[in-house]
């Protein structure tokens, strides 16, 4: 049996697969990214869902796929729980980047996640090749959740969110300064928290036109620096993977438009695209669920 792990910083999807394709189990934990959430949290997590510990020692396969993997100290670190957690497995702990390729192409295109945090690669068709690292939160993860996040506390202490906007949002949220800076600067998983604001973009009963100059502003940043940063840009389609990226799909077309790329595939949870990659091409099945 195959266990396969979706994993970000907010959660992380686990799906099961029998020999012939059929999915035996499905369940979620807390997210799983071994680059902001300590060893001990990351075992803590693993040990809190029922279900995994249920198959901890009978799992003969586990391929992780995870935000914050792309490095080689927190990808050791992760390789190491998942080890001890499944000691009878074969255990491979791989990018999230490589499981958004898998979910949305078999053929060269350049895919993008769009959740929590961003990232982009190329993909030739056979591997991935990411031109520039990714450095998480503070630095980069333009269009992201967090981005969004910081983005909308930012405006909404220089006053320029709209009054009614304002309202909603100090309604919504704690905007106590202290209560933002503990969870920033002290606790555990700052860029799930910020990420936390976002919602009120996407949830919201109207996209207004600051919404609409928010969310497009930022994919104009991941384009020019995140797409345009791969020569083939201008040749084969984008990809874009993610919650975020679902619900903006629409500013994602218009922002592609003045340099002439193609939108490809938009996929809210490549953990689905990911279990048909497995059935076609991993286990050589055709067995539905």
């Amino acid at each position: 049996m195959t266990l396969i792990a979706d994993g970000g910083s907010t959660k992380c999807d686990w799906i099961l697969l029998n020999s012939e394709g059929k999915i035996v189990l499905k369940t979620r934990t807390l997210g799983i990214n071994p680059a902001v959430i300590s060893e001990d949290d990351l075992i803590a997590r693993l040990k809190d869902n029922d279900d995994l510990n249920k198959i901890s020692e009978t799992v003969q396969v586990v391929d992780f796929y995870g935000a914050g993997c792309g490095t080689e100290t927190p990808q050791k670190v992760l390789q190491g729980v998942l080890d001890r957690f499944f000691p009878n497995a074969e255990v491979s702990v791989n990018e999230d980047l490589l499981a958004a390729v898998y979910a949305a192409t078999t053929e060269p295109g350049i895919v993008c996640i769009l959740g929590t945090g961003s990232n982009s690669c190329y993909f030739d068709g056979n591997k991935i090749h990411a031109n520039v690292p990714s450095l998480g939160y503070v630095l980069m993860d333009e269009a992201s959740g967090n981005y969004f996040g910081k983005r909308l506390i930012r405006d909404y202490y220089y006053k320029k969110m709209p009054q009614k906007l304002a309202k909603q949002f100090e309604q919504r949220f704690n905007l106590d300064p202290d209560v933002i800076k503990i969870n920033v600067y002290q606790k555990a998983n700052p860029n799930t928290y910020l990420a936390s604001f976002a919602e009120f973009i996407f949830t919201s009963e109207e996209v207004s036109g600051y919404f609409w100059k928010l969310i497009s502003e930022g994919m104009t940043k991941f384009i020019e620096n995140r797409v345009l940063c791969y020569k083939e840009a201008q040749n084969v389609p984008i990809h874009f993977i993610g919650s975020i990226a679902h619900f903006s799909e629409e500013m994602i077309r218009d922002a592609m438009m003045p340099y002439h790329l193609e939108l490809g595939n938009v996929i809210r949870r490549p953990i689905d695209g990911l279990i048909e990659y497995y059935r076609k091409h991993r286990l050589g099945a055709k067995a539905k669920p």
